[in-house]
């Protein structure tokens, strides 16, 4: 079906942050499949630890104990503080079960009709449900009649949603991104989530981060909240997981973490052994070559180098970003860049209309990133002439 408006290349070949089409020409990486290559393409160990557990077992179902997935849950519980997992296949499934979550937990508090705060501009994925929370209306059209039960308000703005609770008795959860991703590397204040955290308690709100595409190292840290003193209660996940094999995952604590119950909610797929080893066998690697620290490390240099090559032409309006996940906003729109970079063997992506995202592999080195940054400004320089 005509669901895509692909470019006119096919990749058959990755290494590192490479990737080779057809003719064996060689391309620079700097999307990653949409922020999920992050260990590049052709990791050694990824491929073994797949091909080794693809001899073993691939699935069995949710019926019986999958002890990939348990150890996956695990791992991610440690990492990131919270109490139990939901294994799923998808970022939008991983939404879909936090959605479920607040609002099963507002019927057992007596709510009748609950409601969800979501942002303006945010992406949480194309199933009714996720497309209805989506701030971006090019999403839901045709779709109608929408999912109910979400308000919306401006991201960033945490008195617009401290001014809810004085108008609705409905509400039970906020649902947010830490940096919003596809709404244009949108970065708030960095007080933002601890006032979400303060309104959430003082209403008995769920708070509800969508880190599918911040998660997983992206920004410097396992997940952006990190960066923050801030405990969610639920976090969703996906993309990087499984570094390009499909996985997500519903994390939560206290009593979201005790809301569902047999029954009310599964997946065919969801957490199965080769999708979890991809995942465990990610973190694993991870951990081992250092990626948090080389993509805080390779981020701030993106930016900075960026910043220098850019500073004095006209059109740039700002360069921002955390991490390995970066947004050029210009004064105009940009589609034209994407072709433009590709016919020089350099793959970007351009979100919101008007931002060039960077999304590189977090195995990308600084030399690799000198490269993007010199291509990258050269391009913009001339598109902006």
């Amino acid at each position: 079906m005509q669901t895509y408006a692909r470019q006119d290349v096919a990749f058959v070949r990755g290494e590192g942050v490479w990737l080779f089409d057809e003719k064996g020409d060689k391309y620079l990486d700097a999307i990653a499949g949409i922020a999920v290559n992050g260990l590049g393409h052709g990791h050694p160990k990824l491929a073994a630890a797949l091909c080794e557990q693809a001899g073993k077992l691939i699935h069995t179902s949710n019926i019986y104990r999958i002890l990939e997935q348990e150890r996956l849950a695990e791992q991610l519980c440690t990492l990131s503080g919270l109490e139990r997992a939901f294994l799923c296949n998808s970022g939008a499934e991983a939404n879909e079960a936090a959605i479920k979550i607040a609002r099963l937990h507002g019927h057992n508090r007596g709510i009748e009709n609950p409601a969800i705060v979501v942002m303006e501009k945010s992406f949480h994925g194309r199933t009714m449900a996720t497309l209805s929370a989506t701030g971006n209306r090019k999403v839901q059209a045709g779709f109608e009649p929408l999912v109910t039960g979400f308000v919306r308000v401006p991201f960033g703005e945490a008195e617009a949603v401290a001014k809810l609770a004085e108008h609705h008795n409905n509400i039970v959860a906020v649902l947010v991104e830490p940096f919003q991703g596809e709404g244009g590397i949108n970065v708030p204040a960095a007080d933002y989530l601890a006032k979400l955290r303060a309104i959430c308690d003082a209403n008995e709100w769920l708070l509800m981060l969508d880190e599918i595409q911040t998660g997983i190292g992206r920004t410097g840290k396992w997940f952006a909240f990190q960066h923050t003193d801030v405990m969610p209660d639920v976090m969703t996940l996906a993309k990087g997981l499984g570094s390009g094999v499909p996985v997500g995952a519903c994390l939560a604590r206290g009593v979201a973490a005790t809301t569902f119950v047999p029954g009310k909610h599964g997946s065919t797929f969801g957490g199965g052994p080769l999708a979890c080893t991809a995942g465990l066998t990610t973190l694993k690697t991870m951990a081992d070559e250092r990626l948090l620290e080389n993509a805080a490390e390779v981020g701030a240099f993106i930016r900075s180098d960026l910043t220098a090559r850019l500073k004095d032409v006209a059109g740039v309006r700002e360069i921002r970003g955390q991490g390995l996940m970066i947004g050029v906003e210009l004064d105009r729109p940009c589609g034209d860049l994407v072709k433009q970079a590709l016919a020089q063997k350099l793959l970007i992506n351009v979100t919101s209309d008007t931002v060039v995202r960077l999304l590189p592999p977090l195995i990308m080195t600084r030399q690799q990133a000198a490269v993007l940054t010199e291509q990258l400004a050269g391009l913009i320089r001339a598109f902006l002439a």
